[in-house]
Parts: structure tokens; sequence; C-alpha cells
């Protein structure tokens, strides 16, 4: 083999696999075989602009064949954008068999706010329910009520851009509930009628500026909890205790203070005193050597001391007497 036929080879098995890497002509054939008119530039173009031509190819055979027009430089340049170009146009099927309206550019525009538009056009179809976590709410004679509702909405796709999603409606449906338990005057008119519950929610209009319509709102179970109006009243009761039992402890200390004071001053007044008796003898020691008391004097004022003494003996007695046949 000559060096000639070597490279020939070389070059066919490097240029073909390049030319056709370029030039998707297993595409084209498809496409045309659809009734897809897609040409050769075109697709060469999209190579150019780093799109691969299956992405674009594929949607538009789908969406010949269901009736629906879609230009190639609209699909492009969704994909350019980040979007997702065979979901868009599975939409626009589905949407198209259940009678939707639904253009093109509306739903390009679903599918770049981040929303499965497919999953949009499906719930429009079959709606979907939500389940509210248990909310808890309590009337007006105390009493907690629980109770979580079944949420069946529905799509709406003229508010899929811009509209709240299913957090808004778990969080108006929670506050409906709210309110109207605590506008109950007892917990028994809830759980004798709690349909009230969901006809005062659907009543708000709790879809407005969602991305949703709120079909109904079912209350699937209603339990009772604590009696909240009792315990606050029992808690308050222990504060009030307890600010009562402060307040006595403070009077018992400025009592006992008090009379720590006066046993001081008790006792002062005793050592007072036993000190004015000690001073007695030294005085009428000391009148005595100054000759204004005399002898008899003195004897009188003893005699007189333990008359006093005598007296108060004998009264003591007599008291005693007195209480001992009381006593027994």
């Amino acid at each position: 083999m000559s060096i000639i036929a070597l490279l020939i080879i070389i070059l066919v098995f490097i240029v073909v696999p390049f030319f056709f890497y370029f030039v998707p002509v297993g595409l084209w054939i498809s496409a045309w075989a659809a009734g897809v008119r897609v040409s050769i530039i075109t697709l060469i173009g999209m190579r150019l602009r780093r799109v691969p031509p299956s992405a674009i190819v594929q949607p538009m055979i789908k969406s010949h064949k269901a009736g629906i027009l879609v230009t190639s430089d609209q699909l492009e340049a969704h994909y350019l954008a980040g979007g997702n170009v065979d979901r868009v146009i599975d939409a626009l099927v589905a949407a198209q068999r259940a009678e939707i309206d639904l253009s093109f550019e509306r739903a390009a525009a679903i599918d770049l706010a981040g929303r499965d538009v497919l999953e949009a056009v499906q719930m429009s179809v079959n709606p979907k329910v939500i389940t509210t976590p248990v909310v808890s709410a309590v009337a007006k004679d105390g009493i907690q009520v629980m109770a979580h509702a079944r949420v069946t909405v529905r799509a709406n796709i003229e508010r899929l851009v811009g509209g709240a999603g299913e957090e808004t409606i778990l969080a108006r449906v929670g506050e409906g509930i709210v309110t109207t338990v605590g506008s109950s005057e007892s917990h028994k008119m809830v759980l004798e009628n709690p349909d009230s519950i969901s006809q005062t929610v659907l009543e708000k209009g709790l879809d407005s500026g969602t991305a949703f319509e709120i079909l109904s709102i079912d209350i699937a179970d209603v339990d009772v909890g604590k009696n909240i109006g009792a315990q606050l009243q029992i808690d308050q009761a222990e504060a009030d205790k307890e600010i009562a039992q402060a307040r006595a402890e403070e009077r018992r200390a400025m009592a006992v203070a008090l009379e720590q004071e006066m046993k001081a001053k008790v006792g002062e007044m005793r050592a007072k005193v036993v000190e004015a008796e000690a001073e007695v003898p030294r005085a009428l020691a000391d009148a005595l050597r100054s000759g204004k008391l005399g002898v008899m004097d003195y004897w009188n004022l003893q005699n007189l001391q333990a008359d006093t003494a005598m007296r108060k003996y004998i009264s003591d007695l007599g008291k005693d007497n007195k209480s001992g046949p009381e006593k027994e």
C-alpha cells in the first residue's frame, strides 16, 4: 500500500465523522420524512451556536404531528434561554387535547419562571389535593380545637407567572381555620358543624393572587385539645399565690426585725435598771456617812422593803390558790 492511499484512508476516517457531526444528515432525513422542513444550513447553524439539533428537531416533529405550529427559531431561542423545550411542547400537546387555551409564549414564560408547565396543565385537568398540617385554635370557651383540612386546588394557567404557590394556600387556609374557631362561642359548635369552617374559609377568597383556584376545602379531622382557659386561670392563681407568699414573707421578716429591735431596747432598759439598782447601796452609804440619813431611817427603810416583799409573796400565794382548782 502506497503512502498516498494510506493518507486518503486516514483523511476519510477523520473528515467523514467530522462532516456528519456538523451536517446531521440522518436527523434531516427524519425531519423530512415527518413533514418538517428544516434545511441543512439551519442544522449546521445550530451546531455552530452550540445547540443540539436533536433537541430542536425532535420537539418540532412532535408538535407538527399534533398540529401545533412552532418555528425552529422559537424553540432555539427558548433553549438558549435555559428552558426545557421538550417539556414545553409536551405541555402544549396536553393543553390542546384538554382544550385549554395555552400559547407557546405563555408556556415558555411559565417554564422560564421555574414552574413545571406540563404538571400545571395536568393539574388544570386533574385537580390536586393538598393536606394542611394540624392547625390548633382556641374557641371563646377556652377549649383548644385541632383540625386539619384537605384543599382541592386547580392550576390557574393565567396566574402561573407571578402567582403565589402552595405554601401561601396552606398559610391562608390555616389562618381561616384559626379565625373561624376563635370566633365560635363554644368548641361544641365547631364539633357539631365542622363544615362551617370550610364555608367561612371559602368565602374569604383565599386563592386571590395565587397560581391556583380553590375548588373545595374539606375538614378531614377535628380533635379536642387542652382546656387552655382553665390552664391560664391555674397559672394566674399560682402567680397570685406566689406574690401573696412573697408579701407575707416580707411582712414576717419585718416583724422579726421589729421584735429583735424591741428585745434589744428591753435589754438595754434592763441593763440601765440593774446599773441604777447597783447605785442604790452606794447612795445609802454616802447618805449615812454624810449624816443625811440616820440609822433609824435606814432600819425603817429596810422594814418597809421587807413588808413590801411579804405582801407581794402573800399576794402571789393567793393567786396560786385561786388558779389551782380552776386548772383541775
